[in-house]
């Protein structure tokens, strides 16, 4: 079943319940201060799981107990924390609340950026012309995309899977066949590929070549050139 925002609120509620006192000593003051300038700066840092709550795990954040939910672990989803467990985790301040005694650490925002770079990275080194050897990944009405190797992919639109005109990317294609596919444009983060520009097209017609007759044999249209060499009799 899907959290919902109340779900969330009451998971922080509790957890927050059992790992906070509500007491601030001197330390605990600056310690809540820097992490209000870190929630501003968005700054990383990396912190050692101690522990397993509900909805979450805990971190030691400069003597404060910080929480991290679930939902901020990781880019997929979660089921079990207790991988974490003891694991070093780079993260940022999401919340900080000294009042409520509220502090909450987010690892998913950092995760995302570090896979944009990652992707922005590769597909700078990829260039419209070139060739891929791929796997159709998945079909749609409107095309096919095909996973091109090194966590890269692009949509094959159907114009571009054959020079016949189909109804339907399934009536060439089918999920797991291997097909090689130029790549025709990059826009947008997006790459674009075409199959039927890898194949010769049989219904081409062929051009017709120019032909020029010899000079010893050309032909006069004129009426003196129609009757020269006729002979008349006397």
């Amino acid at each position: 079943m899907e959290e919902t925002m109340k779900d969330y609120e009451e998971m922080l509620e509790e957890s927050y319940s059992l790992i906070g006192d509500g007491v601030h000593d001197t330390d605990e003051l600056l310690a809540w201060r820097k992490a209000e300038e870190m929630k501003e700066s968005q700054e990383n840092f990396t912190v050692t799981v101690s522990g397993i709550v509900k909805g979450g795990v805990v971190a030691d954040f400069e003597g404060i107990r910080a929480f991290i939910p679930i939902s901020k672990l990781s880019l997929e989803r979660v089921e079990d924390c207790n991988p974490f467990l003891e694991k070093e985790l780079e993260v940022r301040v999401f919340e900080a609340n000294m009042d409520e005694d509220k502090l909450i650490l987010s690892a998913k925002e950092i995760l995302k950026e570090k896979q944009e770079m990652s992707k922005k990275k590769k597909m700078s080194e990829i260039t419209e012309g070139q060739v891929f050897h791929g796997v159709v990944a998945t079909i749609k009405d409107y095309g096919a995309f095909v996973d091109i190797g090194n966590g890269m992919s692009g949509l094959v639109h159907i114009s571009q899977i054959s020079h016949d005109r189909i109804k339907h990317p399934s009536v060439v294609l089918k999920e797991g066949q291997e097909v090689d596919v130029k790549v025709i444009e990059i826009k947008d983060g997006k790459i674009s590929l075409s199959i039927k520009a890898l194949i010769e097209n049989s219904e081409e017609e062929v051009e017709e070549e120019d032909f020029e007759l010899p000079e010893t044999e050309e032909i006069g249209t004129s009426l003196g050139d129609l009757l020269k060499g006729l002979k008349i009799g006397e």
